[in-house]
């Protein structure tokens, strides 16, 4: 019993180091004028496709609540309209969380672009032991893929009541993790299979930097921030995790 609490708690103290990256990828770009002009354009991408999937999610979720609720009617009302309130909010935010996957696709090469301006600025050297920038970039619209290919399965479980939600939680927060650590664990030559190994190797950080992902989609006016700043937290992860980050 003692071994487990104290796995447990080394697990969450390593979950909230990876979530940490999150706030701090904000002040590291707010600190570091030279950097914004690679963000500017990634990050207007990630405000128009959320934005755009927010506005369908909004319109479409009374639809869906009101079909969920009608396939629940013997339930109390109560239980119903909370059904129904539920899906709705899903609704919304599934809207923005496809938004961002699909800026994080459209804007791979300005990203992987970004990712090194962090690393320089936070290492003081850019590794890179890829095959050259065509394959990282294409490594980048991969894991995009990946992410986007992995949104309905996710969106659906979040549709299951009670184990849904909490479920497709963990699932999207992966996903958002290993998408944003993609292009500096690309320059760092892992292929595909090779970042997939690396996100088990440090499952606990990796999901503490995808569930602050998805609370900083709940804040108002942090969308337009939102992908830069992830791919910035991704890229000091993984220097974190390779000994060479706190500069």
């Amino acid at each position: 019993m003692a071994d487990r609490i104290r796995t447990g708690v080394a697990f969450a103290r390593r979950a909230a180091s990876g979530a940490w990256q999150v706030p701090s990828a904000f002040g590291f770009l707010l600190r570091r004028p030279g950097i914004w002009p690679a963000a500017v354009m990634p990050a207007a991408v990630a405000a128009a496709a959320m934005g755009l999937g927010s506005a369908l999610g909004f319109l479409a979720g009374p639809s869906l609540g009101s079909a969920f609720a009608a396939r629940v009617a013997t339930t109390p009302e109560w239980s119903s309209r909370a059904l129904a309130f539920g899906i709705r909010v899903a609704a919304i935010l599934a809207g923005v969380l496809c938004g961002l996957g699909v800026a994080l696709l459209l804007a791979a090469p300005l990203l992987d672009r970004l990712s090194r301006l962090v690393e320089g600025a936070a290492s003081g050297q850019v590794v890179d032991r890829s095959a050259g920038l065509g394959w990282e970039v294409a490594q980048s619209v991969r894991g995009a893929g990946y992410f986007l290919l992995r949104m309905p399965g996710i969106l659906l479980l979040g549709l299951v009541p009670f184990v849904g939600p909490p479920l497709s939680a963990v699932w999207a927060a992966h996903a958002l993790a290993f998408q944003n650590t993609d292009p500096a664990l690309g320059r760092h030559g892992l292929d595909f299979m090779a970042r997939r190994a690396w996100h088990r190797t440090h499952r606990a950080e990796s999901l503490g930097l995808g569930f602050a992902a998805l609370v900083c989609l709940l804040v108002p006016c942090v969308g337009f921030l939102l992908a830069p700043a992830l791919v910035t937290a991704g890229t000091r992860l993984v220097l974190d995790r390779a000994g060479r980050g706190r500069r």
